[in-house]
């Protein structure tokens, strides 16, 4: 049984809906930034602050590029501790996706995909510094997509 794209006809006399593909053809490390100015020093619990952002460009027809951008920061007692700025990379073939449906994989499917990978990337790179492991907690990035959509039409720009 095949499910049918909605709004698309079913195979009732009607031509039959191409089945949307999506296959991930790679993920990679596009950036990635630590500074340690506290190496050494006996750091109290860190006030932590973590940036998200999320870009996805199309490559060609077929092929897209979804960059997941994270920034953390570490202060205690007002100076910093560390800072740790990521930019992890999936490239993505997706075939016969409606516009609607590709942005919404491209910006909620494609970084929950590549979600994980990030996250033990930051917990390694600030254990490797010196630092307990920073786990960071899942990201809502349907939340993440309606707050942009919602600051659009209000035509605000959308936070960094």
């Amino acid at each position: 049984m095949s499910d049918a794209i909605p709004g698309r006809p079913n195979g009732d006399g009607g031509p039959s809906p191409q089945e949307v593909r999506v296959q991930i053809l790679g993920q990679y490390v596009k950036d990635l930034s630590f500074e340690n100015p506290a190496a050494g020093n006996a750091v109290q619990q860190p006030q932590i602050e973590l940036g998200v952002d999320l870009q996805a460009r199309r490559l060609d027809q077929e092929r897209f590029e979804v960059e997941l951008k994270l920034r953390v920061s570490a202060k205690a007692v007002e100076k910093p501790v560390f800072l740790l700025e990521l930019a992890y990379c999936g490239l993505f073939g997706i075939q016969n996706a409606p516009e609607d449906v590709l942005q919404q994989f491209l910006l909620i499917e494609a970084p929950h995909i590549l979600f994980p990978f990030a996250r033990r990337i930051v917990a390694d790179a600030v254990r490797d510094g010196g630092m307990p492991p920073l786990l960071i907690e899942p990201i809502d990035f349907g939340s993440l997509y309606r707050a942009r959509q919602a600051q659009a039409a209000q035509g605000m720009q959308p936070a960094v």
